[in-house]
């Protein structure tokens, strides 16, 4: 079936009025287009964000607000633990792989104590303390938090560190630092325009010149003389995208704010970029990490699958593509009760029992699969050991009755709530490819003269794995040098705004 808006390009020979220009026109005012304009800005461009919303933000400002960053920040050597760009990249290299991009890789680790700098002169607060417990995200203002790299297969492979740097709000801190960079930008001297949805890239030759556009209704086009940057997003909202490109995402909540829809991705493609990682997504698994880590996660044939201490977005994505979301949470009491009230994000039990054989009546697991799962993870905690899945130490304990277990897939609801969700919800992670520049490649391997891009419209650092803080980290690292990039482009000389 035809899609009902088409994303092929226009000749600049067709447009007859150009509504404004710009040296560096920006679609999307997300964090990589906030960061982008600030650098454009900076290196002496004129600068044009356009944002299909009312005003900056999007998924960015709806986030947790915690940027991956490493390598021996200020925040790090506060909280006592030495770091460096070697240790980080070993452990990125794993958790977001396989087929990690080697050289931006490199550039983020190499470029990621300089960056935290930047962000803090920006304004955003990290206060120089560490949450030490498992989390989504932490209900305090500490400024640092594990995400995984102290489970295993990541502590064979460098010394663990934490490297989640959050700002300072008590728990969801994207608006925070939106905010920050929006204001940045606006400072920089980057000009902006609302409530405009760029649909069509402008060509001159083979030269991306410009955009069109819908603003309130009425088409507009505007003309970027050195450079259009697309931040526009992931195509998580897009169903069609999905089915074609990551179907296993279908049918599952959605991380967005409601414009992620690959048009970006699109507008690219239609002039033949090359796109990377396309099947590739998070999965927030609705469950506690807090929770998992004090028990057992097993599928619903009783058996563990992974350490479930680890990132928790690594479980999510191995309980839906490896398991199908059909997974429980079992812990006993002591384990309930050891996670502090506030971090149980209200979740009760869905089933509890005094046995264990009675907890596979209730949840439909086989009859004594259970039973042989804990019995086997009790006899190696009592020696402080996991044969199986290599949860570390400190996490081991035997479980002991009363037991309980929690579905996933009540989405945080409690045992007498209606379910409600899929269990998961998700972003893509694929996307356009480009160089480490911002430069969008052609299938060819070439830059496409014009065009940039950065954010989650391209395939940044994150592969076919993810870590919390390498969108907003990947963002805006790659977003300021794709803004840098683009206000050196060469500009183009043909006549200006006609009104």
């Amino acid at each position: 079936m035809a899609r009902t808006r088409t994303a092929a390009p226009r000749q600049a020979s067709e447009v007859t009025t150009w509504h404004d220009e710009a040296d560096v026109l920006i679609a999307g005012y997300g964090c990589a287009g906030a960061s982008a304009a600030w650098e454009a800005a900076k290196a002496g461009a004129d600068v044009l964000v356009l944002e299909r919303a009312s005003g900056p933000g999007g998924t960015s400002a709806l986030s947790g607000g915690e940027v991956y960053l490493g390598g021996g920040t200020t925040v790090q050597k506060a909280c006592g633990f030495e770091d460096t760009p070697e240790a980080m990249a070993a452990f990125l290299r794993t958790a977001l792989g396989p087929g990690v991009d080697e050289d931006k890789l490199a550039a983020y680790c190499a470029g990621s104590v300089d960056h935290f700098t930047w962000l803090a002169d920006r304004g955003i607060p990290f206060v120089p303390s560490l949450y030490d417990d498992p989390s989504w995200m932490p209900p305090t203002d500490d400024g640092l938090m594990w995400l995984g790299e102290r489970s295993w297969p990541f502590t064979e492979l460098a010394t663990p560190a934490p490297r989640g740097h959050r700002p300072a709000t008590g728990h969801f801190g994207g608006w925070l630092l939106m905010d920050k960079l929006a204001a940045a930008a606006k400072d920089a001297g980057a000009r902006d325009a609302f409530d405009v949805y760029v649909e069509r890239l402008v060509l001159d030759g083979g030269r991306v010149v410009g955009v069109i556009a819908k603003q309130y209704g009425e088409e507009r086009a505007y003309r970027a003389r050195r450079g259009v940057l697309l931040t526009t997003g992931g195509f998580v909202d897009d169903d069609e995208m999905l089915a074609q490109h990551a179907p296993k995402l279908l049918g599952m909540d959605k991380i967005s704010c409601g414009g992620e829809d690959g048009s970006g991705i699109r507008m690219a493609q239609a002039l033949g970029a090359a796109v990377k990682h396309m099947s590739a997504g998070q999965v927030g698994f609705h469950a506690v990490p807090a929770f998992m880590a004090r028990g057992v996660v097993v599928n619903n044939r009783g058996q563990r699958f992974i350490n479930e201490d680890t990132y928790p977005g690594r479980i999510g994505q191995a309980a839906l593509f490896g398991q199908g979301m059909g997974c429980w949470v079992v812990l006993d009491e002591a384990a309930y009760e050891q996670v502090p009230e506030g971090e149980r994000w209200g979740v009760l039990p869905h089933e509890t029992a005094a046995t264990l054989a009675e907890l596979e009546t209730l949840t439909g697991l086989p009859d004594g699969s259970l039973q042989a799962t804990v019995a086997l993870y009790n006899e190696h905690a009592t020696n402080g050991e996991d044969p199986v899945c290599h949860k570390d130490p400190r996490w081991l304990r035997p479980l002991e009755p009363p037991f309980a277990a929690i579905d996933p897939t009540r989405s945080f609801r409690g045992p007498n709530d209606a379910a409600v969700g899929s269990g998961a919800a998700v972003f893509t992670l694929g996307g356009l490819e480009t160089d480490v520049a911002g430069q969008v490649l052609h299938v060819d391997g070439e830059p496409i003269p014009g065009l940039f891009a950065a954010g989650r419209a391209s395939s940044g650092l994150a592969a076919w794995g993810y870590i919390s803080g390498t969108s907003l980290g990947d963002g805006t690292f790659f977003g300021r040098q794709a803004g840098r990039t683009a206000a050196a482009a060469v500009a183009d000389n043909h006549a200006g705004v006609s009104r």
